[in-house]
């Protein structure tokens, strides 16, 4: 049987927001499984879908970079906190996100390759950064949305600069209506989706393997309800269909008011404009999102590094 360790249970209860001994539990259930304890705690009703999703590991910033109808969003990663308030550190994030935004580098690889301004390529300064800076930095991954009429609009929540933050966000809304519409439209859109998180634009967007794991999770609790066979898997095909919903963007409920379907704010925006506005698409970076973190033992260190 797997040890299970205290950082491991602290890991599972940050994420999860589940009762100590529950993780516990849940954890030895698993073999020391983070991912699928998770899975365990929301199949016991234990823990909240999307808890660990809001709760990442990793240091650094997020830029955001918007010209006319086209905009983009990058990470690059650093390994604490105190570097992502250095001021070459974000000279060097906003700029690349302008690269990005200029040269329509694709990924991180290709946007590596790219000039740096000051001389060498973005890869070469971001070493010189890292020789300077006295820390470790990694350019992460880069997005892009565009429109070919209307506007992308940015956003980025709690800024640590113009630009740069923990959660960048990009809308892009393609449409005839006039900037005074769709700006201010994007914005609280954008406002929606730091604070919403949705997984893709629409229901039929959403990754398969996203919603198998949910049928999966949706499916143990169903069973445990003692049912007959069919009405357990119109309970397990309601729960998928739910959970598609609520994570969804179009068909999430509005942030602002909590009862209107997303779609229908952009509908009810063109109708009152006169003109065509769709959400096309949208980025949302947040800052370590994906990237486990390791715990260390601050009091072992200084221990193992003292000889003691």
């Amino acid at each position: 049987m797997a040890e299970i360790t205290a950082a491991a249970v602290k890991e599972l209860r940050d994420r999860s927001g589940a009762g100590m001994m529950d993780c516990k539990k849940a954890l030895t259930e698993s073999g020391g499984d983070i991912e699928a304890a998770t899975d365990w705690l929301r199949a016991k009703g234990l823990a909240a879908a999307q808890k660990k999703s809001s709760r990442t590991a990793a240091e650094g910033l997020v830029g955001v970079s918007v010209a006319g109808t086209k905009g983009v969003a990058v990470e690059v990663n650093s390994e604490t906190d105190f570097v992502a308030k250095n001021d070459q550190f974000q000279d060097f994030v906003r700029t690349v996100a302008q690269i990005a935004l200029d040269k329509g580098a694709a990924d991180a690889d290709a946007l590596a390759s790219e000039t740096y301004p000051s001389g060498g390529t973005v890869s070469e300064k971001l070493v010189a950064n890292i020789a300077t800076i006295g820390e470790n930095q990694t350019l992460r991954r880069v997005a892009h949305v565009s429109v070919g009429q209307g506007v992308v609009v940015p956003y980025v929540h709690n800024a640590a600069a113009p630009g740069l933050g923990k959660i960048g966000v990009l809308v892009a809304l393609e449409g005839d209506a006039p900037a005074d519409v769709l700006e201010p439209l994007g914005k609280q859109i954008a406002m929606h989706i730091a604070a919403a998180f949705p997984l893709a634009l629409s229901s039929a967007d959403i990754d398969p393997a996203l919603l198998e794991r949910e049928r999966g999770i949706a499916a143990e609790k169903a069973a445990e309800s003692g049912k007959p066979a069919e009405i357990v898997a119109k309970m397990v095909d309601g729960a998928v269909a739910k959970y598609a919903k609520e994570n969804a963007l179009l068909s999430q409920l509005f942030v602002m008011d909590n009862k209107t379907p997303v779609a229908d704010v952009v509908a009810k925006a063109a109708k009152e404009a006169g003109k065509s506005i769709t959400l096309k698409s949208y980025v949302r970076f947040q800052l370590g999102e994906g990237i486990e973190k390791e715990v260390s033992d601050f009091a072992a260190e200084v221990a193992a590094a003292a000889g003691i």
